[in-house]
């Protein structure tokens, strides 16, 4: 007998709008569609996305999005089993407006409603692509999150490593900033590393004479900041060179940082004796080609599959969130509208807080 299951995935935490359809049959997955509006014109003046500005564009976007996600799929409303959409983590403006439209949907149509974090989206998308089997050994590098996860199951995460300051798609912000490359910083920075030297420059790379998973990217940007100053104090600015060596050097930096604590990271996973050894990542940072490369260089010497998911699924994007939803929705778990946006939700619950606690709850 077929099972087919058909979700729609509403994504909204950060500065890309996003939805997707994605339909499971007899457990093999199938993105329908997949819409993302992003917002790098809107921010590319402030350096940075603005949480303000990125709430009102979702708010205008979300519904069209929605719209655009089904039309592609060549589906209705009715043809639906449920909604998912990212309950958390986020910036709150932008969770907020994707969680009531979710809401709505699901009042106007008697549809099951499915909160979803948005690092589960991440986690679960070699699933989705690939069809790991569990357990596997997850990076999730972006710009607001790091951290190394042993997934066991939809609903199951061991973090066993990750930053402790900044993570590096930020750092690859902060870095273009430093050196006057527009945004988004990680693509920016890539291209100019291209025609870079990267042993020009004596750049840090933290923690690595420390023991076990966890990252510091705080110390590489202000050694950059550092050696952007003294080739300034000498020559009386940047040439293009200078930028292209910089980018080449910190870019190297960070590649080289991943790609140790991916290998202590490894040894944890292979206590767990798993039957096939699957090493995935995923994230906007995932998309960096030198990042990819050293990764997948250290998984061939570890007889361990490297995965990574195309680039339009290692960034934000509906179809992470429709899949994720999915898991849930099969594995008998839904939501009702009492469903909350949550700007701090950690997927692992039981491990201690690696950036500290608020009143918010716990940041990663």
């Amino acid at each position: 007998m077929t099972k087919t299951l058909t979700i729609l995935g509403i994504e909204s935490s950060c500065d890309d709008t996003a939805a997707a359809i994605v339909r499971q049959t007899n457990g093999v997955p199938e993105v329908l569609s997949s819409i993302v509006h992003g917002q790098n014109d809107l921010h590319e003046n402030f350096g940075g996305v603005v949480p303000e500005i990125a709430a009102r564009a979702h708010v205008e976007k979300l519904d069209i999005s929605v719209k655009q996600a089904l039309t592609k799929a060549n589906v209705t409303l009715a043809d639906l089993d449920g909604v998912a959409v990212t309950a958390g983590p986020g910036l709150i403006g932008g969770v907020v407006s994707g969680v009531m439209l979710a809401k709505g949907i699901c009042a106007a149509t008697g549809l099951p409603l499915i909160g979803v974090n948005h690092l589960a989206g991440h986690a679960l998308t070699p699933r989705l692509t690939d069809q790991v089997t569990f357990p596997y050994l997850m990076l999730l590098v972006s710009g607001g999150h790091c951290q190394f996860l042993l997934v066991k199951s939809h609903d199951d995460y061991t973090r066993i490593g990750g930053t402790i300051d900044d993570a590096p798609g930020e750092a690859f912000d902060k870095t273009a900033r430093i050196l006057g490359l527009p945004q988004p910083g990680g693509p920016n920075v890539q291209k100019a590393a291209e025609a870079g030297d990267p042993k020009r420059f004596k750049l840090p790379r933290p923690l690595l004479n420390q023991a076990g998973c966890d990252m510091s990217f705080s110390g590489l940007k202000t050694a950059m900041i550092r050696a952007r100053d003294a080739v300034i104090a000498e020559n009386g600015g940047l040439t293009l060179q200078d930028q292209a060596d910089l980018s080449a050097g910190f870019q190297t930096a960070v590649a080289d940082i991943l790609t140790e604590k991916s290998r202590r990271a490894l040894q944890a996973y292979f206590a767990l004796d798993p039957t096939t050894r699957t090493f995935a990542v995923a994230g906007g940072v995932a998309a960096n080609s030198q990042i990819r490369q050293q990764l997948q260089a250290l998984c061939a010497t570890l007889d361990t599959e490297f995965v990574a998911p195309p680039l339009a699924l290692c960034t934000d994007n509906g179809a992470m969130i429709a899949y994720a939803g999915l898991a849930r929705f099969d594995a008998g778990d839904q939501d009702d509208m009492t469903l909350s946006a949550r700007p701090r939700w950690p997927l692992d619950q039981t491990s201690a807080p690696m950036l500290g606690s608020g009143k918010k709850g716990a940041k990663a």
